[in-house]
């Protein structure tokens, strides 16, 4: 289930469901902001090693290079500032081809307009002119202030000298101030461009959720020869969860698991981890806590009234809503070695959202919770490879939910649909009997370079460079970013409605379907609590 990207006490690092200022951010970009560090001509680079316990045995995650940008280094390094001066965090950058936005600025435009995006194109190339302009200012400014410096190491009179200091030093002011100002307008030109969404694959369906078209469809509806009951009736009467208890504790939206409803959500996470490591995936479990940097850099927006995502206050950290975030951090500014990808992760966590804006009997119970079990799968591999691992995941997604013997749908995401990292997205609803509706159960995300760009996840293609090296250069291939996709394998509260509706009986029980018998003990069946 993909999460979407119009995203926004007392201690106990107090929580708090309040939008982090966002003064330094556009007005007119509120619905995304996404950036990333630069990636500057001159790097630190610092390696990683990591050993084999066995001649045998693989490590478990790859020898990678550590890229930091000097930029970076700059941003971690003390310096004394005088009491009265502010300071000011830096602002790191996404790599974006300002460049190609200009160039194709026509292609730009209309594909903003097809993803209903508020970005401002005009405003970005406006911004990008005005930056190239100084650019030039401030390199004319360097290339005098050179001459004069060059000019004061010779032989000059006092008078000459004394002119060329006054001439050094007026020089050296106006470039000061123009460095500045140049600074001001990069980062300007950063949050602006940064709302652009990425490209859309052309086969994508153009308009809004309604659009979107039916890609597959798999099994039926169960007929029922008696009256159809829904989870929270069910869940009531098997004494399988609580949220009258959950809402005096927490508040609405959260809820307590009981007895084989616990046991449910550990086998269900346990046989889509089985599963899905059969594919060649490498499980993990992530931190829960991630910086509010790592969140937009994977396309998702922790400040404003709309936010998905609960920020901790004081801090700069934020509750994920999903693994994709700190999966996707886990090689960020790093380089790749080709031979490496892909690298395939699925990935156990807790998520928490806010779920702004939901109301209505169709977020009723388990539907739409603020906290909740998920399995999710990330994939990072080379660009020409992204739009097969796409069918990769999708079909994962759909032997596993024939497993359950669920009757569900793929959905070719409209356009309109889309949340701004996604280059295409399938969505997977199932059917749920006591709702009598679908209900998106899952979903599967190329996004391309989009997430990388700004996370700073590239590879070196093992295939060195055609062109002849310079003399003192080396002929390796330059790195290319690497392309990232993420797919749901199962969202434990969407996956319990489908299960207790769809297996209810008539006398009020629940079958347990076949392939979680063994992980629950053998049980087959919960059954009414007669008191």
């Amino acid at each position: 289930m993909g999460f979407q990207s119009c995203l926004g006490g007392t201690t106990l690092q107090t929580l708090k469901l309040a939008a982090i200022p966002s003064s330094s951010y556009s007005s007119s970009c509120s619905r995304l902001v996404f950036s990333l560090r630069p990636l500057s001509k001159s790097f630190t680079f610092q390696f990683l090693y990591r050993h084999n316990r066995s001649q045998t045995q693989r490590p478990p995650f790859p020898l990678l290079i550590r890229v930091l940008s000097a930029s970076a280094v700059q941003a971690t390094t003390p310096t004394k500032k005088s009491p009265d001066e502010k300071v000011v965090k830096p602002q790191w950058k996404a790599a974006i081809d300002f460049k190609w936005i200009r160039d194709n600025k026509d292609a730009v435009a209309v594909n903003i307009r097809n993803r209903n995006s508020n970005a401002n194109l005009e405003l970005v190339l406006e911004l990008y002119e005005k930056m190239l302009s100084l650019q030039k200012e401030v390199e004319r400014l360097r290339g005098e202030r050179n001459v004069v410096a060059n000019k004061m190491k010779g032989k000059l009179e006092p008078s000459e000298r004394q002119k060329l200091i006054e001439e050094g030093k007026n020089l050296k002011e106006e470039l000061l101030s123009l460095e500045e100002d140049l600074l001001k307008l990069t980062d300007d030109l950063q949050q602006e461009a940064q709302c652009i969404p990425n490209l859309t694959h052309p086969d994508v369906p153009i308009g809004g959720e309604d659009s979107s078209t039916i890609r597959k469809m798999v099994g039926s509806r169960r007929e029922f020869s008696f009256p159809v009951k829904d989870h929270l009736q069910l869940g009531k009467e098997l004494d399988l969860f609580d949220f009258d208890a959950a809402s005096e504790v927490s508040g609405s939206k959260f809820y307590y698991l009981k007895n084989e409803a616990v046991m449910l959500e550990m086998a269900l996470i346990n046989w889509t981890l089985s599963q899905v490591m059969k594919s060649g995936f490498t499980p993990l479990t992530t931190p829960e806590l991630v910086r509010s940097s790592v969140v937009e850099k994977c396309g998702f927006q922790p400040r404003g009234e709309n936010t998905q995502v609960y920020s901790i206050e004081g801090s700069d950290q934020c509750l994920i809503g999903t693994a994709e975030i700190p999966v996707g951090g886990i090689h960020m500014d790093s380089i790749l070695s080709e031979s490496l990808l892909p690298l395939k992760y699925v990935a156990y966590s807790h998520c928490f959202r806010t779920e702004a804006g939901a109301a209505g009997a169709a977020t009723r119970g388990l539907y739409r919770v603020h906290q909740f079990s998920k399995v999710e799968m990330f994939i990072i591999c080379r660009p020409n490879e992204s739009e097969s691992y796409l069918e990769e995941l999708i079909k994962i997604e759909e032997d596993l939910f024939s497993s359950m013997g669920l009757h569900y749908k793929t959905l070719d995401m409209a356009s309109g649909d889309l949340g701004a990292p996604a280059y295409r997205k399938y969505d997977i609803e199932a059917w749920m009997p006591g709702l009598e509706r679908f209900g998106e159960i899952s979903s599967a995300s190329n996004c391309t370079d989009y997430q990388s760009r700004r996370l700073g996840v590239r590879y070196r293609p093992s295939e060195p460079s055609g062109t002849t090296p310079k003399k003192g250069k080396s002929n390796l291939a330059s790195p290319q970013f690497v392309h990232t996709l993420n797919a749901t394998a199962c969202a434990v509260p969407r996956m319990l409605v489908c299960l207790l509706e769809n297996y209810q009986q008539e006398d009020g029980s629940v079958s347990i379907p076949e392939p979680l018998r063994p992980l629950m003990g053998g049980l087959e069946v919960i059954a009414p609590r007669f008191r």
